[in-house]
């Protein structure tokens, strides 16, 4: 069943940059708001994304001005999400009341000697513990912020920054399992020229609570978002290769390896009139994949099926859920973005 739904976005987007943090002409995420009018749209493909999805429901702009938005994360202690400006080298907080602020400086590239290094944070996860885990560019490591929560200070303890004895390349995006055991892409996209580091491959991998590290796939080219599906017996992994824009799964087995590894579903199509590679994922409570690429956030069925589209008009680098799933964050190149769901 195929039902599309186009609509502009006019004096529907509602901003929040109004916010208590005063300007601040040197960060550019601290900006006046910008009321350009842009042709937003939802298609639906598939009458099953109905559920969850209203095609009639507005988008909103939360905050705009970042060099490259990423890693959206819900905090729940903090009624917040909380994301990260990769070259800015910061993690900001968004939330109904304040608004927006910086959350965390030096957060991919610890010291405040490379505050400004453009080598910052990426993917965002809490461990078990509710402890905030980062992928940091600069440091080549997953690290745990040490800080509460609510109270945060660039003080880190690394959980994995070497396969066997070589540093990884720069850490991306991660998912963890009931277990407490991390999953992370680590391709070179924050190393100079995005080449290949020491470690000598664009690789996945898995770390244990004891921090004993793992390769799982080491063929992928440029590999990036990951994640978890529902009952955890399925790894999904973004390729963000522009001569192959697919998104993968992998079957986990009883023993923690990977097998069955297949393409779900092939973005080449939709690339070729659209902004945006394969980049970050996150999984629905319906067990649907929201995997951004081409054009905004795709939905993508357990099967493979594309059941809609949310096309953002910009590069679209993550997504994610706050708790109960009602609304869906979006980081969109310079812009914070969401859209309330069913």
């Amino acid at each position: 069943m195929y039902i599309r739904s186009t609509f502009l976005i006019a004096f529907s987007f509602i901003f929040f940059l109004s916010c208590k943090h005063k300007n601040n002409p040197e960060d550019p995420a601290i900006s006046n708001v910008d009321t350009t009018v842009q042709e937003l749209k939802i298609e639906v493909y598939d009458s099953t994304a109905l559920a969850f999805l209203d095609p009639n429901t507005n988008f909103e702009v939360l905050a705009k001005g970042f060099y490259w938005s990423e890693g959206p994360l819900w905090v729940d202690d903090l009624q917040s999400v909380i994301f990260s400006d990769v070259p800015a080298n910061k993690i900001y907080k968004w939330n109904e009341k304040d608004s927006l602020s910086v959350y965390l400086e030096s957060a991919g590239h610890s010291g405040t000697e490379n505050k400004s290094s453009g080598r910052g944070p990426n993917g965002l996860i809490l461990d078990l513990e509710g402890k905030l885990l980062i992928c940091q560019h600069g440091d080549r490591r997953i690290a745990r912020l040490d800080a509460d929560l609510n109270n945060p200070e660039p003080q880190f303890t690394t959980v994995a920054d070497t396969y066997q004895g070589k540093q990884f390349n720069s850490p991306n995006d991660l998912a963890i399992d009931e277990a407490g055991i991390i999953y992370f892409t680590d391709p070179p996209y924050g190393l100079p020229e995005n080449k290949t580091g020491e470690i000598g491959m664009n690789g996945v991998f898995k770390v244990n609570p004891e921090k004993e590290v793992s390769v799982l796939i080491d063929s992928l080219t440029m590999p990036n978002g990951i994640g978890l599906s529902l009952d955890q017996k399925t790894l999904y992994v973004n390729q963000s290769n522009p001569k192959n824009p697919v998104l993968y799964s992998y079957e986990v087995t009883g023993d923690g390896t990977l097998d069955n590894g297949k393409v779900l579903f092939d973005f080449q199509t939709l690339s070729e009139d659209k902004n945006g590679l394969p980049d970050g994922l996150k999984i629905h409570k319906s067990g649907n994949i929201f995997a951004t690429g081409p054009g905004g956030v795709h939905i993508i069925s357990p099967e493979g099926k594309h059941l809609a589209a949310i096309f953002t008009g910009k590069s679209t680098a993550n997504c994610a859920f706050d708790k109960n799933h009602e609304y869906l964050y979006m980081t969109t190149t310079d812009r914070l973005m969401r859209l309330k769901l069913k």
